[in-house]
């Protein structure tokens, strides 16, 4: 596949922006970037991006498409187990179904790679994957499982479990019984390693054999925070314990931003289309993303869809640049940053040789809200043409 006739926004370290470049695919992988000067190869399937922008595929950091699916009810709500406030072996992977409506919306938005997992009404919600958008099989559509560990603070595992006359009803035994669980899991982990170094028999725990790739630093634990005394709980506890995080909401973030920056971990910021439908949101705003840049930390935008339709992923970045982020750093909150903080940098996030053909082109700016999205491809192949569109109507 060659690509021509359009501006790409490589979303690389640089930022480089090509006015009339090209693309080449071969086998779903990028080969060539740049000002190609030669002709298509007899046979070579070309796309016209007609003058638009070439960019990345868009990358969602938080969400729960597939999940909660939208218009079903229980029927097609599988995001939380709110029967025990601790369930870190559960996986997302189980319970998305690639037939969910809002799968094709994603496509047509140019959303090309979603982070999805449990919800958070549990203490420790389980295990988030990475995943493609585009697919009949959750296993083929994966890049990354599992690819973070929930865990949530603040009012929704309050709300759940004092409902049911149980812990958590309180922020202190959040705190208290994720830290419990944590040093069960640092036991187990170190008897485990120990028994691997000195060639020992060990008994697997399932419950507890989830939390290797986060102690051994290969996947975050991803915290649902929006208040900042939530924020900076999470914060301690992920000191305490030497791991890596991510901050998601985040939505006070903006008024402890150097702080946040001083303590080092990403932000994905969202969803700030929704209401502040509850207590612990009533600062949430566009501003946040801004603010936390300019002080220095690593940004995603989310849609956390459903809360947000995953269609509106550009248009959030866009809100988020009208109140202050700068114009490239709203592309890079959808495509390299979000797919750095998501893990999966190597292979999506930026059109750079070698990475996987995921690409998204549109007539203009895929921020402002009229704008069309040409042509939607995942590893290579066109999964959305609005030609095909328009002549279905």
């Amino acid at each position: 596949m060659y690509i021509v006739n359009g501006t790409i926004y490589t979303m690389d370290s640089q930022n480089t922006i090509i006015e009339k470049g090209a693309i080449r695919i071969q086998d779903g992988i990028l080969v060539d970037i740049g000002d190609i000067p030669v002709e298509p190869e007899a046979g070579e399937e070309v796309i016209d991006a007609k003058d638009g922008w070439i960019l990345p595929g868009f990358v969602e950091a938080h969400c729960h498409i597939g999940i909660q699916e939208e218009k079903k009810g229980m029927e097609g709500n599988d995001c939380n187990e709110t029967v025990n406030p601790v369930t870190p072996w559960l996986r997302a992977i189980d319970a998305i179904n690639p037939m969910d409506a809002a799968f094709k919306d994603a496509v047509r938005a140019g959303v090309t790679c979603v982070q999805v997992g449990p919800g958070s009404a549990n203490v420790v919600g389980g295990q988030f994957l990475v995943m493609k958008t585009f697919g009949r099989c959750v296993d083929q559509m994966v890049i990354k499982a599992p690819s973070a560990m929930k865990v949530a603070f603040g009012e929704n595992p309050k709300v759940n479990y004092s409902g049911q006359n149980q812990s958590p009803a309180t922020r202190m035994a959040i705190a208290g019984m994720l830290r419990q669980e944590l040093h069960d899991a640092k036991a187990y982990c170190m008897r485990r390693k120990r028994a691997l170094e000195q060639g020992e028999e060990f008994e697997t725990d399932f419950t507890k054999e989830c939390w290797v790739p986060v102690f051994e630093g290969e996947i975050p634990l991803k915290a649902h925070v929006h208040r900042v005394d939530d924020i900076f709980t999470a914060i301690r506890i992920a000191k305490e314990y030497g791991l890596s995080m991510t901050l998601d909401h985040c939505s006070e973030g903006h008024l402890v931003a150097e702080e946040l920056a001083e303590a080092g971990y990403p932000a994905i910021v969202g969803p700030d289309f929704a209401s502040r439908s509850k207590i612990e949101v009533q600062n949430a705003a566009f501003k946040t993303a801004g603010i936390l840049h300019q002080a220095g930390v690593q940004v995603a935008i989310t849609t956390d869809h459903p809360v947000s339709l995953i269609q509106a992923l550009p248009l959030c970045a866009g809100m988020a640049v009208k109140a202050g982020l700068p114009f490239m750093a709203g592309l890079r909150a959808i495509t390299i940053e979000a797919a750095q903080i998501s893990g999966i940098s190597d292979r999506v996030g930026s059109l750079e040789v070698g990475k996987d053909a995921d690409i998204s082109i549109f007539h203009a700016n895929p921020m402002e809200i009229m704008t069309e999205t040409l042509y939607t491809i995942i590893g290579g192949e066109v999964v959305y043409s609005y030609q095909d569109k328009k002549q279905a109507e």
